[in-house]
């Protein structure tokens, strides 16, 4: 390749993620592909007639949204990658690169996709566990969980691109050892984050038709960090009994690359053994679960030191995408391109690999040491959240960026 690209780069050949953006920070916004430090421009690379079809190419690539372009289907966003590929892996720099190439480091990136829905789920049983000991310790798992991906519909609009300010929410909340009728109006004091991984759909079905778990992969584009940012007090106090509203709508930060799912092949594996087995429309085949590290950071504006609090994998994971698919499709809801579909927090067995604060301070009674000397329970103001993920094989090293977040009040 005649690009130099670092090994511990997250967009390496393997990778080629893709995202909108605007390079140097201004300018019209276009689809690009990361490859190291640098954007392959794929409208730049529509013009000099890489694809074929020019201007067809360049138009789908001008837009500001990946929407239309995934909608053309695999086939051809699969074609585009490899195209790309294969200009990488020319032998000398081609002449055309000072036109195609943009410095990934002084874009502005943008939220890659148009998303018409947003559903997260609650498929890591040692997050959903660790939950249930905190409120019910002699009963920590519903007995549903084990029998279905538990799931809710959450706000599309408020879901933002990586580096967005996050403003602490206010609501309704019920003050330690307040009795039920005392409720009061404050801005949260137990401001969190969540680990997740989220999936964007890439071909739609009919309205009526579910899509069953073997052929999941069809309707999976690619991945995403996900943080579905929560304000534990205003969800405690609101969420019986229809679930999350206030203390979840209030923002959830995206990474802008989506890494497809045909890169993260080397990374599959077979996920936690199910017990009770699933009903048979859950009932999957093979490797469905990947093997991808996760790492969540805290920065305070007292300091420029950041301390990592959660080391995670993705593996972890109970219930599997392709069984969330099949979950949210088999009463024949229908799902759209740019639809986004979270993991729910992600939690390994140790504590060192929990994806929430509240799981890591245990309910605000354990403090997290920081590295600048401080401790934390839940967030404070001015601190940014920094997420990571990436898996790495036999030299294949594939990864997603970052998703930040600052947290405002």
């Amino acid at each position: 390749m005649w690009l130099p690209i670092s090994p511990n780069s997250d967009f390496s050949i393997h990778n080629l993620p893709f995202g909108i953006f605007c390079p140097n920070a201004v300018g019209e916004p276009r689809a690009g592909i990361a490859i190291g430090d640098h954007i392959v421009d794929l409208a730049a690379a529509a013009e000099a007639g890489l694809f074929g079809k020019r201007r067809f190419f360049k138009k789908i690539f001008e837009q500001n949204t990946l929407n239309a372009f995934i909608a053309l289907g695999k086939p051809v966003t699969s074609r585009v990658r490899r195209k790309v590929q294969e200009w990488l892996n020319q032998p000398a720099t081609p002449e055309n690169a000072g036109k195609i190439l943009s410095d990934r480091r002084s874009a502005r990136m943008l939220l890659p996709v148009r998303v018409g829905n947003y559903t997260d789920f609650y498929s890591s049983i040692e997050h959903a566990t660790n939950v249930g000991k905190m409120f019910r310790p002699d009963n920590p798992l519903l007995p549903n969980w084990r029998w279905l991906p538990v799931g809710y519909h959450g706000r599309a609009s408020s879901v933002v691109v990586s580096g967005t300010p996050i403003r602490r929410p206010h609501g309704q909340i019920l003050p330690p050892g307040g009795a039920p009728d005392t409720p009061v109006f404050a801005a949260s004091r137990q401001m969190d984050f969540e680990l997740e991984i989220a999936f964007v759909i890439g071909k739609e079905n009919v309205l009526g038709e579910p899509i069953p778990v073997g052929k999941a992969d069809e309707y999976i584009f690619g991945l995403l960090l996900f943080n579905d940012w929560s304000a534990r007090d205003i969800q405690r106090w609101e969420y019986v009994p229809l679930g999350p509203f206030l203390g979840k709508n209030f923002g959830s930060s995206a990474s802008p690359w989506i890494v497809p799912l045909e890169a993260l092949k080397p990374f599959r594996l077979k996920g936690p053994k199910q017990s009770p087995p699933p009903l048979e429309y859950l009932q999957q085949r093979g490797a469905q679960n990947y093997d991808l590290s996760l790492e969540v950071a805290i920065s305070s504006p007292k300091s420029n030191t950041e301390t990592v609090v959660s080391r995670s994998n993705f593996k972890y994971l109970y219930w599997s995408m392709a069984q969330q698919l099949a979950h949210h499709t088999v009463n024949g809801c229908n799902v759209q391109v740019g639809d986004l579909l979270a993991s729910g927090t992600i939690s390994g067995p140790e504590a060192g690999s929990y994806g929430s604060m509240l799981e890591l301070s245990w309910g605000g009674k354990q403090p997290v040491a920081m590295a600048d000397g401080g401790t934390r329970t839940f967030l404070e103001a001015g601190d940014t959240v920094t997420m990571r993920g990436w898996g790495s094989q036999d030299g294949v090293r594939v990864g997603f960026g970052e998703v930040t977040g600052q947290v405002v009040g």
